[in-house]
């Protein structure tokens, strides 16, 4: 074997089942040792922030780690983004990136770049291989890498050219993993202490760990028993969602909703979850989201057994899981008969239409922030969000969720605006032939930030001219929340019209059959041909 196909050997040995790549000449003999090596599967995206992005939806679906393939410094800086949001979502990642042969880099050529530099603020591990005979043991020291109690981590391994081709060393093998620490018997006991005496004055603020369907009724039975408040941090890499399970309300996005929220909070117990913070920076308002003199109390760390944990404070209380309520039924027929399609329509249909086991990844953004608390009388489901905030997110991680979950259908809910920076993932998808209905909310404009131009002081008044549009009405439509606010030349950046995205014919273009809708009852009817397909289908929803 050559080193390529002994970090091949090693991958396939070790449980990394799928490759994602976006390859160049440097990983060519890797190339052909995924075609000559019964390993991974082999998935290609044409743009390195969808290989990125796909790996870490991925990982959120199987808990294992998949292997990226890219090219050199430049093409890992191409994937930074989506590497970002995995890292913020510990998601495990291992990317392999081709380097420059040893003998070569000491030139001056057009692609050399501080790969290592690059790799450094999205990776947890870095390392570039020095000779062909140690790629293999780097390769398993690579997925080891990407362990850390019940948290993933990103690996990153530099594969010179020549350690490539020259020859391989034996398969190695990655030692098995670590049990989980148990759960802190004086932590459980101190916890309890202060619920039980605080009551609506304490806050368990519980983690991604302990929002699934181990932990979330675990934390419903803590607030039931002791009074106090219960919430789940707003981003979680998945969550289960859907009847029968406990889903627990999340901490607000907004800054002014979320110091509402744990208002009155003498002490906030953290359940594998972090101290609350705001996502941006605004006049006048506090970065800490706690109130002045709320105390911190630790349950348990992120990297622990969050259920486990959740479990012996439930048993030190007495308290006890129970079934949550069944919701009410939506009434489909009533929607069809509604005059007027928008986002909060949109929302009641999917919880109606949403078919069993469905794996929703949302980046919706504006038009979707309000959707997970509603999506409780859906059918059982499993949620994926941003974790890091750097948009793109949403298609690359539709279509590694659905290659981690064969069989299972998932649903795309994006924003036109961030659906642009990957849409390339649409033409994997499509490949693929995966089950991903994308829905697009096309309201022809980055509406997120239109909001945030007020939030943080920015705007000006309105003027009084800008009321009647001189380009029409659907212009001034789109951009009213922008006039509102500002003049043109931030109109201009913050709204996507003129000329506005054809979505079906993106759509089209990549190999995915789509239509465009502006009625609730269209909605409806192409959203169930969607899912009746099994396969990739593309809803531009004109909001």
């Amino acid at each position: 074997m050559n080193g390529a196909e002994s970090l091949v050997a090693t991958l396939a040995a070790n449980g990394v089942d799928v490759c994602f790549a976006n390859p160049g000449t440097s990983e060519m003999h890797f190339v052909a040792a995924l075609d000559r090596i019964d390993g991974p599967r082999c998935v290609l995206g044409l743009f390195e922030g969808v290989v990125t992005g796909a790996a870490d939806g991925y990982y959120r679906m199987t808990g294992q780690p998949a292997a990226t393939l890219l090219h050199l410094g430049p093409g890992l800086g191409n994937g930074l983004a989506n590497l970002h949001n995995a890292k913020k979502a510990c998601s495990g990642i291992v990317n392999i990136v081709g380097d420059h042969a040893t003998d070569h880099v000491r030139f001056e050529s057009p692609l050399k770049s501080d790969l290592e530099g690059i790799a450094r603020p999205v990776s947890h591990w870095v390392y570039t291989c020095k000779r062909s005979l140690d790629v293999a043991a780097a390769g398993a020291q690579a997925i080891a890498a990407t362990r850390d109690g019940a948290l993933g981590r990103i690996a990153t391994l530099a594969l010179p050219a020549d350690t490539a081709w020259g020859p391989g060393g034996a398969i190695a093998r990655v030692p098995d993993r670590v049990p989980l620490k148990p759960a802190d018997d004086e932590a459980v006991r101190a916890c309890a202490r202060t619920l039980a005496r605080l009551g609506e004055r304490a806050l368990l603020l519980v983690g991604a760990a302990g929002v699934g369907e181990r932990g979330a009724p675990l934390a419903a039975a803590i607030a039931r028993k002791t009074g106090c408040r219960v919430m789940a941090e707003f981003y979680s890499p998945r969550t289960a969602g859907g009847r029968g399970r406990t889903r627990l309300e999340r901490l607000p996005y907004a800054t002014d909703a979320a110091l509402d929220k744990l208002k009155g909070a003498d002490c906030l117990v953290m359940a594998g979850a972090t101290e609350p913070i705001g996502f941006f920076a605004y006049p006048g308002k506090p970065s800490q989201l706690k109130a002045a003199g709320c105390a911190l109390q630790t349950l348990c760390d992120a990297r622990d057994d969050v259920p486990a944990a959740l479990q012996a404070l439930c048993d030190e209380l007495g308290a006890r899981a129970v079934p949550p309520d069944t919701p009410t039924a939506v009434d489909l027929d009533a929607l069809r008969r509604a005059s007027t399609l928008d986002a909060d329509l949109i929302g009641h249909a999917l919880v109606a239409l949403l078919p069993e086991q469905t794996i929703v990844v949302d980046e919706a953004v504006t038009s979707g922030r309000a959707f997970g608390n509603r999506f409780a009388a859906a059918a059982p489901h499993d949620w994926l969000t941003v974790m890091g905030g750097a948009i793109g997110f949403g298609l690359p991680a539709a279509l590694g969720a659905a290659i981690g979950a064969p069989g299972r259908p998932v649903l795309a809910l994006e924003g036109d605006g961030s659906a642009m920076y990957t849409l390339q993932a649409l033409w994997s998808i499509a490949r693929e032939s995966l089950p991903v209905v994308v829905v697009v909310f096309a309201n022809r404009a980055y509406r997120i930030l239109q909001g945030e131009l007020k939030s943080v002081g920015a705007g000006r008044a309105r003027p009084p001219e800008a009321a009647d549009s001189p380009r029409g009405d659907a212009h001034a439509a789109a951009s009213q929340g922008v006039h509102a606010v500002s003049g043109p030349k931030a109109t201009r950046m913050l709204t996507l019209d003129a000329p506005a995205l054809d979505w079906v014919a993106i759509a089209r273009g990549h190999g995915m059959p789509g239509a465009s809708v502006q009625t609730p009852e269209a909605f409806i009817r192409e959203t169930e041909r969607g899912f009746a397909s099994q396969g990739p289908y593309l809803i531009e929803a004109l909001v």
